[in-house]
């Protein structure tokens, strides 16, 4: 799974924002505001990547427990999905 096309990930006054473009603008309603993780998982997404590999990856970034990085990943990808941001 991947992002689709016409969001980036801006860093504004210390927090990460999701920001539409093109076609998006119009059809996007919301504004996402990201964590760290959240941020390092978006930009992860940006190339196919499978659930597994987001954990392996946050694991290796993170002094995390993987109950709890399952947890955060399972968390993120539903916003994701309600958003209708994946591919």
């Amino acid at each position: 799974m991947r992002l689709k096309d016409g969001f980036l990930l801006r860093k504004v006054a210390g927090e990460y924002i999701v920001v539409p473009t093109g076609d998006s603008m119009v059809d996007f309603k919301a504004m996402i505001s990201l964590n760290e993780t959240g941020a390092f998982l978006w930009e992860q997404l940006t190339q196919d990547k499978t659930e597994q590999q987001l954990l392996q990856l946050l694991l290796s970034e993170y002094d995390v427990d993987e109950e709890t990085a399952t947890l955060d990943i399972t968390e993120f990808l539903n916003l994701l999905k309600d958003k209708n941001l994946l591919v």
